[in-house]
């Protein structure tokens, strides 16, 4: 079972304060607030983005890559793909 359904809750909730964070960053704009207070809304949304992307990241690798090797890794090429795929798309 996957981490994703596991934890469902749990990443529901990261999800949703992470929404909050966004319509945060548009009352700012609208508002016409500085761009100091700006700027730390996004660095806080950012921070959540990423902390999200790590806890899944972590589970993919986990249950894709160093268990797979463990039961024989059937899959385990195209987890290791995926995986650089995700990598790589975060980076540009």
């Amino acid at each position: 079972m996957s981490h994703t359904i596991r934890e469902k809750q749990k990443l529901l909730n990261r999800v949703r304060r992470i929404k909050g964070q966004v319509e945060a960053i548009e009352r700012a704009l609208e508002e016409e607030r500085g761009c100091h207070d700006v700027l730390q809304l996004l660095t806080s949304c950012r921070g959540a983005m990423n902390g999200l992307l790590a806890v899944v990241l972590e589970d993919h690798i986990r249950t894709h890559l160093v268990d797979a090797d463990e039961g024989g890794g059937e899959h385990e090429g195209s987890a290791t793909e995926q995986l650089i795929e995700v990598v790589h798309s975060y980076f540009k």
